[in-house]
């Protein structure tokens, strides 16, 4: 499940799908009241009139920030992917096939979801006929997108002060993760894997410009394919001659490892597989676009300062 759920994103990123521009309006000129406040979302404006006090998140990302602004006692049902944080009220619901009844048999006030425009439309629209209100986030393209969207979800559950300071904190905690290898990236090359194809990243994709803010070389931007969509399935010959210095196993969850690795034709000879330098990634971290995306930034400041 967690497999397809690392492809579901690479495919919706290389479909070329737009990451909806999240503007926060305050719905009155005059008052600076927090509700009704309006969502500019890629399917429409959505205004929520009053604090929202059921929520279901159908998305791992979006649950993440709803408890990271303290929105956590809002939250009725989350999907079946999201399991962090622990005690969130975990459901059967899918955010890859919503099933609209389901959903609405849960009486919601407001439902998030990270679908792509075809089944946000249909979602939303479905949801619209009993009176359930939808916001889309996609999948983020920068950090910048990440922050956009904690400030939205902030708005329009009545946490707009948590969101900026949880903001402030991620910005904060990045800058300093990126500072903390000063130029020891900048001579390093890296691969990132996303699965044993090999399907990789660019870095024109969110991940990769975790791994390029540290001035890590993706050997991933020269190979053949590596179009717009930032994920290329390039080939092992192609990987054996780029010869990266680091590999990044963003499948390790699923079984890869230093080991699996160093057993594949031609592998061993590998700088990074010699120099113990593959490094499998804790789960969900490279996968999602939240709050925990520090984490992330602060694991890959670690095994740069740890290398150099």
């Amino acid at each position: 499940m967690y497999r397809k759920f690392n492809k579901a994103i690479a495919v919706g990123a290389s479909l070329g799908i737009a990451l909806a521009s999240f503007a926060v309006t305050s719905a009155s000129a005059k008052t600076p009241k927090p509700f009704p406040v309006k969502i500019k979302t890629s399917l429409g404006v959505v205004t929520i009139k009053s604090k929202p006090k059921a929520i279901i998140s159908l998305s791992p990302t979006a649950t993440e920030i709803l408890f990271a602004i303290g929105a956590g006692k809002q939250v009725k049902a989350v999907d079946d992917q999201s399991n962090y944080p622990a005690n969130a009220p975990h459901s059967k619901l899918s955010g890859y096939t919503p099933n609209i009844e389901a959903i609405a048999g849960m009486h919601p006030d407001l439902v998030v979801d990270a679908g792509d425009n075809q089944g946000g439309v249909v979602l939303s629209s479905g949801l619209a006929k009993f009176k359930i209100q939808t916001i889309e986030q996609l999948a983020a393209n920068t950090i910048s997108d990440t922050y956009t969207q904690i400030v939205a979800l902030g708005a329009a559950t009545g946490h707009a002060k948590e969101a900026s300071k949880l903001v402030i904190s991620m910005k904060k905690r990045i800058a300093a993760a990126i500072a903390s290898v000063k130029n020891k990236g900048q001579a390093l090359t890296f691969f990132h894997e996303l699965d044993t194809t090999p399907y990789t990243a660019t870095s024109h994709t969110f991940i990769g410009r975790v791994y390029s803010a540290f001035g890590l070389k993706n050997i991933a931007d020269a190979a053949a394919g590596a179009d717009k969509s930032g994920y290329p399935a390039i080939t092992n010959e192609y990987l054996i001659a780029s010869n990266p210095d680091l590999i990044f196993l963003s499948d390790a969850q699923y079984g890869e490892s230093p080991d699996t690795v160093k057993v594949r034709p031609g592998f061993s000879a590998l700088k990074a597989v010699q120099n113990n330098h593959v490094i499998p990634l804790p789960a969900d971290y490279p996968n999602r676009w939240g709050p925990r995306i520090v984490n992330f930034y602060q694991f890959i400041a670690a095994v740069i300062n740890k290398i150099g």
